[in-house]
């Protein structure tokens, strides 16, 4: 430690000068553009909240940008209850941790890769057909999808990424935007109408034989995929009793066919 008085002055300008006279490393961006490598994306960071959770919403977009396709990305939901990626099938035999560890020099475990439950693709292909496979009818295309199937299956949406040329993060992006698109299977609904007219032409003894054709009753769990509700009030217009599907009339439920019918659907239902 020196005592001498304004020595660490001196030595301060002494750098200062010898800064002064020094190549100049500023530029006047974005005038004057640096010189950097062709691939040069800048530095990946991976952000993590207070509990150690990375902060990534998963939307898709730096796997989308990326012009040589190393980000690759995967995972289940917050719930769970289905995988999602992004990525060449051929990326997916395994799985690695996150990519910045890899790039890290970092050793990280393989975790086996639990692929997408398969499809039959007739439907969805019949359904881009109609809409010419053009990408700026996903939303209704989505919707018919739902229809033809009850739920979005995965490999529908990579499927319809694939076909119509529409990003991933696009089309999964649409189907998670709306809340009347789901990935899972929905319960289907029967209600029988229990007014006046309608108990009078037997919607009672109709109800007994759908519910023991689904093994639950009027009010009870869904069971098989299929729940059984009485309705609110009587469609305008309809004959007496009154049976609906999902809100449709069912003119061909009778007492006589409304077991079998009932059991018919509960198997088409978990097939």
């Amino acid at each position: 430690m020196s005592f001498i008085p304004g020595l660490g002055i001196a030595k301060g300008m002494a750098l200062t000068l010898r800064r002064f006279f020094a190549p100049k490393a500023t530029i006047q961006y974005p005038e004057t553009r640096p010189d950097v490598a062709v691939r040069f994306r800048g530095r990946l960071q991976l952000l993590y909240d207070e509990l150690g959770n990375l902060k990534c919403e998963t939307c898709f977009q730096c796997a989308q940008a990326c012009p040589v396709e190393c980000i690759d990305m995967g995972g289940h939901d917050t719930k769970s209850r289905f995988y999602t990626h992004w990525g060449p099938a051929e990326t997916y035999g395994e799985r690695r941790e996150e990519s910045a560890l890899r790039r890290s020099g970092r050793p990280v475990p393989d975790q086996a890769f639990v692929h997408f439950e398969p499809i039959d693709l007739v439907a969805v292909e019949e359904i881009l057909e109609a809409r010419d496979y053009d990408p700026g009818n996903m939303l209704p295309i989505l919707e018919e999808v739902q229809a033809a199937y009850g739920y979005l299956p995965i490999a529908a949406i990579k499927h319809i990424g694939h076909v119509t040329g529409a990003p991933y993060a696009l089309v999964y992006g649409t189907a998670t935007y709306y809340n009347h698109l789901s990935f899972e299977r929905r319960a289907r609904t029967v209600a029988v109408c229990r007014c006046t007219g309608c108990l009078i032409a037997g919607s009672g003894r109709i109800a007994n034989a759908i519910g023991e054709g689904l093994g639950t009753k009027l009010g009870g769990a869904p069971v098989r995929g299929v729940a059984l509700e009485q309705l609110l009030a009587h469609l305008p217009g309809a004959a007496s009793p009154l049976v609906t599907l999902d809100g449709k009339p069912q003119p061909d439920v009778t007492e006589t066919s409304a077991a079998a019918w009932s059991r018919s659907l509960a198997r088409k239902t978990v097939a």
